[in-house]
């Protein structure tokens, strides 16, 4: 069967197939058991037209509910500038493609550039590339960086306050890059700074994750770790949600060597788990066993800016088994869709809406606990999220807080759930949620 889409004919089809030594293009799927063949015609709808089109898929958009977001654990529901959408949307920016040839990307360079330059600021670190694909991938990948650097070590501590999820992603890296994964103990839902000193003195460790906020929203004291961590030559990686660095102490504040996380927090909507991007950041030491490219600026021959792929600190291209890393289409266009929100805001108003998630979080936590239907879950700092006790079923709580439009939290144990607020919280929003939650 031909489709007019399909640039091949029929007379390029039996040519290829020649070539191969193959009668039909049947005999291409020759050794996938029958047993799994669809043996009939696909399910398809009749054709339609655009119009037709567009109102099913309208028809199909009203049978989603649209809840107000009181749920987070890595991906939280912030405000995105209407102008952002408009402007990503341009067709000379709407690819995510690496810029290889540098003379007809220099807008997609540019961009990256300035990306670069603010998520470097934003984490207080030396160096910034633009390749990750989201959060998890990026710690995964400061991990296989650690056990680069190390090469006599191959073991890296995570401590179990990292989001799960993120875990998850690190193990499955670690497994087929031959480094081993030993969690570091939590205590009171933070960091054993004793077990971490415990486990770095038998040394053989490559690096040391952790994650700030945490898995519980639990703002973590790493004084000494950094010190700890290099006393024993292993690298010092911390993970963190990009807005809250807005107000928090940065990764290059704490002494990381390699700050990562995910940029979601950054006006990307939450689009049902997606697109993101991650970040990547580190010391100038490092800059050449960072996966990705990074993008520089210089002059042309007329004197004029220019910018250019400056590293790749890899070698995908000709030796792969030796590359640093072998991703290679990044999350370009979720670099800019973050850059231009960061430029609309700016400093302080990026501080502004961190200050905003903060307060309205401590105030529905106050309240919450006031009630005598929750208490605390640590005795810990949190920033715009934390984790509280729910005296009672807290299935049965999360589905009437969803039957009145509302999406409550996450379950983080039998009875205890995690809440996040964001700036879009309004304190109408916050105070009806209380009622709910609270009333008899």
């Amino acid at each position: 069967m031909t489709y007019k889409y399909f640039p091949h004919t029929e007379a390029d089809t039996k040519e290829m197939l020649a070539k191969i030594g193959v009668g039909s293009l049947e005999e291409l799927y020759a050794e996938v058991p029958d047993s799994v063949k669809l043996h009939r015609d696909y399910q398809l709808p009749d054709a339609m037209s655009e119009v037709e089109i567009r109102q099913l898929f309208a028809q199909l958009g009203k049978q989603n509910r649209q809840l107000t977001c009181f749920a987070g654990a890595g991906v939280y529901d912030h405000y995105t500038p209407a102008v952002i959408p408009g402007l990503v949307e341009r067709s000379e920016f709407r690819t995510s493609y690496t810029p290889y040839q540098a003379e007809i990307s220099q807008g997609t360079l540019h961009y990256i550039f300035e990306y670069q330059s603010m998520m470097a600021e934003l984490t207080g670190m030396d160096i910034s590339n633009a390749s990750m694909y989201d959060g998890t991938t990026a710690t995964a990948e400061a991990v296989l960086m650690a056990n680069a650097v190390s090469k006599k070590s191959h073991k890296v501590l995570v401590s179990e306050t990292v989001d799960k999820k993120t875990l998850a992603v690190i193990n499955t890296y670690a497994h087929f890059h031959g480094v081993d994964i030993e969690l570091i103990a939590a205590l009171d839902g933070a960091t054993s700074k004793a077990d971490l000193d415990q486990k770095l003195s038998l040394g053989d460790v490559a690096g040391v994750v952790v994650q700030q906020p945490n898995c519980y929203g639990i703002v973590e004291d790493f004084t000494g770790y950094a010190d700890a961590c290099h006393q024993q030559k292993a690298l010092f990686i911390v993970n963190g949600i990009a807005a809250d660095l807005a107000l928090l102490k940065t990764p290059g504040e704490w002494g990381a060597d390699v700050a990562v996380g995910d940029g979601q927090s950054l006006g990307i909507p939450m689009s049902f788990g997606g697109p993101s991007v991650g970040y990547m950041c580190c010391t100038e030491k490092l800059m050449r066993k960072m996966p990705g490219r990074i993008v520089g600026k210089t002059l042309d021959q007329n004197g004029q800016r220019a910018f250019v792929l400056t590293l790749q600190a890899r070698e995908q291209h000709i030796r792969r088994q030796k590359a640093t890393s072998n991703i290679c289409s990044n999350e370009s266009l979720m670099a800019l869709w973050v850059t231009i929100y960061m430029s609309l805001l700016g400093k302080e108003g990026i501080k502004e809406a961190a200050q905003t998630s903060y307060d309205g979080a401590h105030y529905l936590y106050d309240r919450l606990l006031q009630s005598g239907k929750f208490e605390a879950a640590f005795n810990r700092p949190f920033f715009n999220e934390f984790c509280v006790r729910y005296h009672g079923d807290v299935d049965s709580l999360l589905a009437k807080l969803q039957a009145n439009g509302i999406m409550g939290g996450v379950k983080v144990a039998d009875n205890t759930l995690m809440v996040a607020v964001t700036e879009k919280r309004t304190k109408d929003e916050v105070d009806r949620y209380i009622k709910l939650t609270t009333e008899n």
